[in-house]
């Protein structure tokens, strides 16, 4: 598929003159048409989006949390990379570790700052074609209120119809020092790099 400003040609093809699919879970699926708008964004879809950081704890193992509220939009133009779009945002007090006392000291100065810095940010200024549907992507990453520019690398995963519209998905990461955002906790206990990865599924109604 070479078209899609975010995956729309394979949406057709996929159809084949406008067959019903059928969900994975045996739910009846409406056929989808190509879209009227190929260049309207997706809609991150909060449901099925997720955001996972991985720290390295000294002398430890790594240590994996997630961020429970994601929004955002997003557009990928495969034959015209230069309108393509991203932009995301997430929730810091949504920060999950499977622990409530850690979870409060995330949120707190040392951490996120989440209640004077309430969302962490993502926006795309570019895109550089790398494979087959993936992307290293400049953008400006803001955490904590400082706005650092970074280069995440994007992979397409998936397109396709969806109960009211297409769906598509994205494959994402990047790695930050943290303390370039002013987050500095625990030196000796936490490594300054952090690995950033995401799995972001998007809507787009017909």
């Amino acid at each position: 598929m070479k078209t899609c400003p975010m995956c729309v040609g394979a949406v057709a093809l996929g159809l084949m003159g406008g067959a019903a699919a059928v969900m994975p879970w045996g739910s009846p699926r409406a056929a989808v048409a190509a879209p009227a708008a190929e260049d309207a964004p997706f809609a991150v879809d909060r449901v099925h989006t997720s955001v996972v950081f991985r720290v390295q704890r000294t002398n430890g193992a790594p240590y994996y949390g997630r961020f429970n509220d994601v929004s955002g939009s997003f557009l990928l133009n495969h034959d015209d990379p230069g309108k393509s779009a991203i932009d995301i945002s997430i929730d810091t007090g949504s920060v999950d570790t499977n622990s409530e006392g850690r979870n409060r000291h995330l949120r707190s100065a040392d951490f996120f700052a989440a209640e004077e810095h309430p969302k962490a940010t993502f926006k795309a200024t570019g895109f550089t074609r790398v494979g087959e549907m993936e992307y290293d992507v400049a953008g400006d990453l803001t955490i904590r209120g400082t706005t650092r520019s970074i280069t995440a690398r994007v992979k397409q995963t998936g397109l396709g119809p969806a109960r009211r519209g297409v769906m598509c998905g994205l494959d994402v990461s990047f790695t930050i020092k943290r303390g370039e955002f002013g987050v500095s906790y625990g030196p000796g206990a936490l490594s300054d790099e952090v690995r950033i990865m995401a799995g972001i599924e998007g809507n787009r109604a017909q």
